[in-house]
């Protein structure tokens, strides 16, 4: 059975048409995108001069506007806010909720702009007691997961790319020339 490649063709372009269509409006589209991570999270044990040792737990929050545009109205919700310390230092107030929960209200992130809010804080509270969420006027921040990770240079990076492209071209060709190979 020969496959009809026009026929493919007519039905997978609209298709193919539309998910590139997506990816490009959402390239290219002026809006902030507001992202989350924690840093680091932290306990020491301190024992002052003559004194009783305790425990003091830390843990940062970075937020960051990689959008096109500036996000506004930043709220990072808090069930307990312990204190904090936000660098590089921005304008910011804290709004007490009804439900007896706090929010840090910063006005605006500009595009590429980052900032870092440390909290420190004693047991028995611990880092996932803190943080109830983050969003702006414009939606939720998405919170990532990051790992320390070695950088590697970008000639080793785009060498691996190039191979990685030179391997998917051969695939496509192989499973092209098996299927001619079938259809015959």
């Amino acid at each position: 059975m020969a496959i009809d490649w026009n026929v493919v063709a007519t039905i997978a372009s609209p298709v193919v048409a539309l998910f590139v269509g997506v990816w490009v409006n959402r390239q290219f589209e002026s809006r902030p995108v507001l992202i989350s991570y924690f840093s680091h999270i932290s306990a020491f044990r301190y024992t002052p001069p003559g004194g009783q040792p305790s425990q003091v737990n830390t843990h940062s929050v970075v937020l960051r506007n990689t959008g096109r545009q500036s996000a506004t109205n930043i709220r990072l919700h808090h069930a307990i806010l312990p204190e904090f310390n936000i660098w590089p230092a921005v304008v910011h107030n804290i709004e007490s909720l009804p439900d007896g929960s706090q929010d840090i209200v910063i006005p605006t992130l500009v595009p590429g702009e980052e900032i870092t809010v440390s909290y420190l804080y004693f047991p028995p509270v611990i880092a996932g007691q803190v943080n109830a969420g983050v969003k702006c006027d414009q939606g939720f921040a998405n919170q990532i997961t990051v790992l320390l990770q070695r950088q590697y240079p970008r000639w080793f990076n785009r060498t691996v790319i190039a191979l990685f492209l030179v391997g998917v071209v051969t695939v496509a060709y192989l499973i092209y020339v098996g299927v001619t190979v079938i259809a015959r």
